[in-house]
């Protein structure tokens, strides 16, 4: 990956460089002077930027149904129709 300086000295950060830093639109970035002419990049996240609380996948999947299905049947078509013969 050697992307170009552009006349307004910007660079295209690589898709495979941000999906690693997690970082997009807006998202910022430090630039870290390292010895040998080397120069590290990481991503900043400031104190006052809010965080995606994580979300409970069980949570989240309230009220998601679109039809409304009884149990007996649900069980029916993932166990047949002897699911509850004894």
């Amino acid at each position: 990956m050697q992307p170009a300086l552009t006349v307004k000295s910007q660079v295209t950060i690589p898709k495979a460089i941000r999906q690693f830093l997690g970082i997009g639109p807006g998202d910022r970035v430090l630039f870290e002077p390292l010895p040998n002419n080397r120069v590290a990049l990481r991503a900043y996240h400031t104190p006052t930027k809010a965080r995606a609380k994580p979300v409970d996948p069980i949570t989240a999947m309230i009220g998601a149904a679109t039809r409304k299905v009884r149990t007996e049947d649900v069980m029916r078509m993932t166990r047949g129709d002897d699911w509850n013969k004894a």
